[in-house]
């Protein structure tokens, strides 16, 4: 099955970018600028991979301004050529609904409400009082276990279960009493949620999924988190309770927060850190040891205490 192609001048206005040469080329793919061949639109949004735009064999290159006068072939000049990529990326998909012309089973509880316009895969399970928006996408295999609402143009994508119980118990002598989670899941407008990935329900308000937000797969969300809009959250990452987030969270992978935190806007968290204390101004926070001999490591670790002694 052959995918679509289009002409460099249809690439070009559809990310409002200067093009250079052939408007009439046909381009009916996307590849790396190194491995790149007839008929093939490539970008270059490194700097390490300068080095192959002279000699690259694609049909035409998407660069910046800066790069302009090295082009050696057909282009398109954009201000940014990765985002170029991503919105062109997105005409070469050739399955946009997977599961067209496909009976698919999926159970919907009586009081929930799915949108006409939703794509809903094979073995989902929609519960009580779940809301789904328009165009919005959930992938096979996933669960919407109860009181969830996800706004427009949203993707959880296979295996991802929100709306189960938040971690709430109350401690006896004899053991624990099951606290009912009585809250929401709200996910917003483009949001996207990758495979496996869990967000509880809140206990008593509402865990939020806030607009833009991107998560990778294998991510928790505990009960009555609020994420600020477009954040992006890497594999593996969790989440504890009744954290406040504010916008633009980079979260690398690997990373916690803990619970009853307050996290300011524009954070970035560095990969396999953990965060223990709310933090109140934006930057780049790093909590990394790298891996050392096991005879080394106990040398570093009473270095480390006696400084803190200091």
């Amino acid at each position: 099955m052959s995918g679509p192609s289009y002409s460099l001048q249809d690439l070009a206005d559809k990310v409002k970018g200067e093009l250079v040469g052939d408007p009439n080329i046909v381009i009916s793919s996307i590849a790396t600028i190194q491995n790149a061949s007839s008929g093939c639109i490539s970008f270059l949004a490194n700097p390490k991979y300068n080095k192959f735009l002279a000699d690259s064999s694609a049909s035409a290159v998407i660069v910046s301004p800066e790069l302009a006068k090295d082009l050696k072939t057909a282009g398109i000049i954009v201000e940014d050529p990765y985002a170029a990529y991503a919105i062109i990326s997105s005409l070469f998909a050739k399955y946009q609904n997977p599961y067209a012309d496909h009976a698919t089973s999926y159970f919907v509880h009586e009081t929930a409400e799915v949108d006409d316009s939703a794509i809903i895969g094979p073995n989902v399970y929609i519960g009580p009082e779940c809301k789904i928006g328009k165009n919005s996408i959930v992938h096979a295999n996933s669960s919407l276990v109860m009181n969830v609402e996800i706004g427009k143009n949203t993707i959880i994508h296979f295996n991802s279960i929100l709306g189960s119980d938040g971690f709430g118990y109350a401690p006896k002598k004899d053991g624990f009493i099951k606290i009912e989670q009585l809250g929401k899941v709200i996910v917003g407008d483009n949001v996207e949620i990758g495979a496996g990935c869990t967000i509880d329900r809140g206990a008593i308000e509402n865990t939020e999924i806030h607009n833009g937000v991107k998560l990778d797969n294998q991510v928790h969300i505990a009960h009555n988190v609020i994420l600020g809009e477009n954040s992006a959250i890497a594999a593996s990452c969790a989440i504890a309770g009744s954290t406040t987030i504010g916008k633009n969270l980079q979260m690398g992978g690997l990373s916690g927060i803990l619970g009853h935190l307050k996290i300011a806007d524009n954070v970035l968290i560095g990969a396999h850190t953990l965060i223990t204390k709310s933090i109140n101004e934006a930057g780049n926070y790093v909590g990394i040891m790298p891996a050392q001999n096991q005879k080394d490591w106990a040398k570093s670790s009473v270095f480390i205490k006696q400084r803190k002694l200091k």
